[in-house]
């Protein structure tokens, strides 16, 4: 993900499972990378590790009680989460 952030580049990672009232985001992973893969994943570039965990921590509070009809939705979710909290927002 391109951005005027320069830092170390990371994939996220998460597990999409049912839940009662629908599908639930949950165990969010994030690795450094020297090739991420953007076009199936989602990439977010941060300063270092520990900013890096602070995101994950922040994505498995903000999903914790969240539910989608289908992993499409999810997955746009959490795109959406990390796109805004590049641009400066946060979660």
């Amino acid at each position: 993900m391109a951005g005027s952030r320069e830092g170390v580049v990371y994939q996220l990672s998460w597990e999409t499972a049912p839940g009662l009232g629908g599908l639930r985001c949950e165990d969010f992973r994030a690795v450094a990378v020297a090739e991420p893969e953007t076009l199936a994943g989602v990439v977010f570039e941060s300063a270092g590790e520990a900013e890096a965990r602070a995101i994950v921590q922040a994505l498995e509070m903000h999903f914790a009680k969240k539910r989608f009809s289908n992993t499409a939705a999810a997955f746009e979710a959490v795109k959406s989460c990390v796109l805004e909290w590049a641009a400066g927002k946060r979660i």
